[in-house]
């Protein structure tokens, strides 16, 4: 009966599997007219990183832009790869990702068996229809995100968990070998797969851990403990040492771009709202939107989830799910993306909880035991009439629920096949359009960094950061504003800049205004997923980038001695750059025309700095010369600026009302090396784009 237990589950899984994939992708299918799209840009992005792997280039999004952190799952683009090396090239790709998260959800539902392992062999059925049960968990499994993927690694990762703790309260305590590090193998996997993992495999390490020291004492759980997390917490240190290496970051530009925590202009009280709102609609989207189609029924997995907690051969298990559950949330609540894409970022945790309802409804179902057979029949009857009311209850529940989660169902395959079309419509259409273009484009500039470089198989450039260039910090002056981006465009060599834009163009204010001339426009019609009804590609014209390097009031005599390009994130480190924060120093960018050639334009950008609030920076000179402080800004109405090195007064900058660029100077006294540098609007705010210090030969 094992065998033929063990065969008839695994077949049970596989359909189970497989039915759920036909569903969601022979519906794209019927949408698309037969071609293979996803339903979201970002699954391209692990496209573009596969690719890039494939050709000899990891870790990079576009080839020839050097590492990028930009894709927050390490493990993901190597799996793909291997499917583009066997030959699953272009919009076959997504062939290969969903056979990837079949094997995988397979793999979660082959590890997830010792779940059961106390109940009756036919509770752990419940496993695949609880899985493949609710439409927006199946809709990001097959969507060919890292989802599946990472649900396949932790069914592992369970069943190893699993393993060791039976093995460690069967046998005694002795050396470690290489069985008890399979966990944090497991464990290595997991992080690298998705960083917010490091508290899945530390709740499972807690578990074992807990085992041992009740068998071997503190010094043996710790030394589970360390094993089991160890290989995990060190691949974290690992990436972000190289992070820092080649991006000058020890934090993912993912996890700059999308969480609040980077955010410069929010408050700590305002973060703290955020994240609050955030973990809330985490909570409450999923139990009153995904899980049922009227609010009251949502509630009926949490409730079944609930009740292995309340039996104690499953109470450690269940508090191992629960902690993984609840810290998983915490997590990603801090994401201000988690909004959006379906909620994609919790379904690991939907999982966990549909995984802890299939175990809390076989619990209710299981007969009760009668210690021996002259229990009185009074005690029989009773026991037999509870076990019938709680066995009629969950089943009515569990039928509720799936009466409640049909319409549910059927709106997530509809969006998953409407979903791919747009994507294939829009981004994959333009993708084939600039590839069509002559001459052929050196380098195209994206919003979304996903399907339309994959299509065109063109160099790209990422607005957004998460594709990276080099170690310039586009991630973080995405955050910053528009004009931050602009000022490190400014920074690339002319010859490597894009010539080509793919954006939305009321994404970017006056991006294509200033630098861009309309080619083409790619439309999405029955749109549910795409950023903008029109993708619009320009032609780039950067000349206005080049004309800001000298201030215009300079003298023949003087050269320059620094130079603080404010808003460019780079020269702001360079000095040491501080801007009254948070609520302050947001970034402004303008493009007017050159003071000593007015048919040139040029641009620069700025931060705004309030009325009596300072901004500082470090300058060097050379001691004991002439020295002049200039600075640059577009007055939009009388300001004064009082100016202070090392703290000492100096006098005041006014600027006058006016239409184009301005410039203030004051000669300064210095007698060391470096100086700082203090300015401070007296009256009104005032942008503040640049800042010379000039000198005499």
């Amino acid at each position: 009966m094992r065998a033929v237990d063990r065969a008839l589950y695994l077949f049970f899984a596989a359909w189970m599997t497989l039915a759920a994939a036909r569903a969601f992708y022979g519906y794209m299918l019927v949408q698309t007219g037969g071609e293979w799209s996803a339903p979201l840009d970002d699954v391209f992005i692990h496209f573009d990183y596969a690719r890039a792997t494939a050709r000899g280039y990891p870790f990079q999004w576009s080839v020839g832009n050097g590492y990028s952190s930009g894709n927050t799952s390490l493990l993901y683009p190597f799996v793909l790869a291997a499917g583009y090396l066997l030959g699953f090239r272009g919009a076959a790709i997504m062939v290969w990702a969903g056979i990837v998260a079949c094997v995988s959800v397979f793999g979660l539902l082959v590890g997830v068996q010792g779940l059961f392992a106390p109940l009756p062999r036919w509770a752990k059925y419940g496993a695949p229809l609880a899985i493949v049960s609710m439409g927006a968990l199946d809709w990001s499994l097959f969507s060919g995100m890292e989802v599946a993927f990472f649900l396949g690694i932790w069914g592992g990762a369970l069943a190893a968990a699993l393993r060791l703790a039976s093995r460690i309260s069967d046998e005694p305590i002795g050396r470690a070998t290489l069985r008890d590090w399979e966990l944090g193998l497991w464990g290595l996997l997991l992080v690298i797969t998705r960083p917010e993992s490091a508290t899945s495999i530390a709740a499972l390490g807690v578990l074992v851990a807990d085992i041992g020291r009740r068998r071997g004492g503190p010094r043996a759980g710790l030394a589970i403990l360390a094993r089991a997390g160890g290989p995990a917490a060190l691949a974290l240190v690992v990436q972000a040492i190289v992070n820092r290496w080649l991006t000058g970051e020890f934090a993912a530009s993912g996890a700059i771009v999308k969480l609040t925590l980077y955010n410069p202009y929010m408050t700590a009280k305002e973060k703290w709202e955020e994240y609050s709102f955030l973990l809330k609609y985490v909570v409450f989207r999923n139990t009153e939107h995904h899980f049922a189609d009227v609010v009251p029924y949502g509630y009926i997995v949490p409730a079944f989830a609930i009740v292995p907690l309340l039996f104690r051969k499953t109470r450690k298990v269940a508090v191992t799910l629960w902690a993984s559950i609840l810290s998983w949330l915490a997590v990603v609540a801090l994401n201000a993306q988690v909004r959006w894409q379906n909620e994609r970022y919790t379904m690991p945790a939907v999982a966990w909880v549909l995984l802890l309802g299939a175990l809390g409804f076989a619990l209710l179902l299981e007969p009760p035991a009668f210690p021996d057979p002259w229990t009185p029949d009074l005690l029989k009857s009773r026991k037999g009439a509870w076990y019938g009311a709680r066995v009629a209850a969950a089943l009515a529940l569990i039928a509720i629920f799936a009466v409640h989660q049909a319409p549910r169902m059927r709106d997530q395959i509809w969006f998953f096949g409407r979903a791919s079309r747009n994507i294939r419509d829009q981004h994959i259409t333009a993708g084939r359009v600039l590839r069509q273009l002559t001459p052929r484009p050196k380098r195209v500039l994206v919003g979304d960094a996903g399907a339309i470089l994959y299509a065109s198989d063109l160099p790209g450039l990422d607005l957004i950061g998460l594709g990276g260039f080099h170690d310039l910090p586009f991630a973080r002056a995405s955050v910053h504003g528009l004009g931050a981006t602009l000022e490190l465009i400014q920074r690339i060599p002319e010859a490597e800049r894009p010539d080509l834009f793919a954006i939305y163009p009321s994404w970017w204010g006056d991006l294509p205004t200033w630098f861009g001339k309309q080619l083409t426009e790619i439309p999405v019609r029955g749109n549910v997923i795409c950023g903008g009804a029109e993708k619009v590609i320009y032609r780039a014209d950067w000349r206005a980038l080049g004309n800001d390097n000298a201030p215009r009031t300079i003298r023949s005599d003087e050269v320059i001695a620094d130079e603080l390009d404010v808003a460019d994130l780079v020269s702001e480190r360079e000095h040491g750059y501080e801007f009254p924060h948070p609520g302050a120093g947001f970034v402004d960018a303008r493009v007017l025309s050159d003071p000593t050639e007015l048919r040139r334009e040029m641009f620069d950008a700025g931060r705004r700095i309030p009325a009596g609030r300072s901004e500082t920076f470090r300058m060097k000179v050379t001691p004991g010369k002439g020295t002049r402080v200039i600075a640059r800004t577009a007055p939009e109405h009388e300001v004064e600026i009082e100016v202070r090195i090392d703290g000492e007064p100096k006098g005041r900058w006014r600027f006058e009302k006016a239409d184009g660029w301005r410039e203030a100077a004051m000669d300064v006294s210095v007698q060391k090396g470096a100086v700082e540098v203090t300015l401070t609007p007296v009256s009104t705010d005032w942008v503040d784009h640049h800042v010379w210090a000039v000198q005499t030969p």
